[in-house]
């Protein structure tokens, strides 16, 4: 059965769930959350904020839903490959940081949900870091390449620090990459 606006009541659905995670994403990224509302959500979307809680429940429950794509990748293989994979991400990020990112990192020292979830991110991402560098001392040098990417993420989108908000991605890589592939002790390229 069409409701009228073309579309099936369940397409209608899904569209105004998207619609709205899209706008609870961009308002958690910017505000955090701790300041985001569900009726700036709903407002946003356009949308009552009854509506915002019938299909998410509560500010808890659409904050872990908009976070839910941040935390997902993962480095593998060996230490040059994890060094390469880093860099290139980081490249990626700062051209544009994903939202559900900017949302988690924004959030994450006023709201101990949003800590949980990062810190379980971040040591998912130390392990697989860890896992190929050959040094003793690999579980901390994956803690200091991740922090140290983090730094910049941080200094870039959310901090706006002078000469890096606004630097060439492939510039800061290229200053990077002998401090990432020293750290994670790749092989130096020929």
């Amino acid at each position: 059965m069409s409701t009228p606006g073309g579309g099936s009541r369940a397409e209608q659905r899904r569209a105004t769930q998207a619609r709205i995670l899209e706008h609870a994403r961009r308002i958690f990224a910017d505000a955090g959350y701790d300041r985001t509302t569900i009726r700036a959500v709903a407002t946003a979307a356009g949308v009552d904020p009854g509506l915002v809680m019938h299909y998410f429940g509560s500010k808890e429950k659409l904050f872990a839903r908009a976070i839910e794509a941040g935390a997902s990748w993962m480095p593998g293989g060996t230490a040059d490959e994890v060094a390469e994979q880093l860099l290139d991400r980081l490249r990626t990020s700062l051209v544009e940081e994903p939202v559900e990112s900017l949302a988690l990192l924004r959030s994450m020292l006023t709201h101990p949900e949003a800590a949980r979830a990062f810190r379980s991110a971040a040591r998912l991402r130390k392990e697989g870091i860890g896992q190929a560098i050959p040094d003793e001392d690999a579980d901390l040098r994956a803690a200091v390449v991740n922090a140290m990417l983090i730094g910049i993420a941080l200094g870039r989108h959310l901090i706006g620090l002078d000469h890096l908000a606004d630097a060439d991605p492939d510039r800061v890589v290229e200053i990077l990459r002998p401090a990432v592939r020293a750290i994670t002790k790749a092989e130096r390229p020929d």
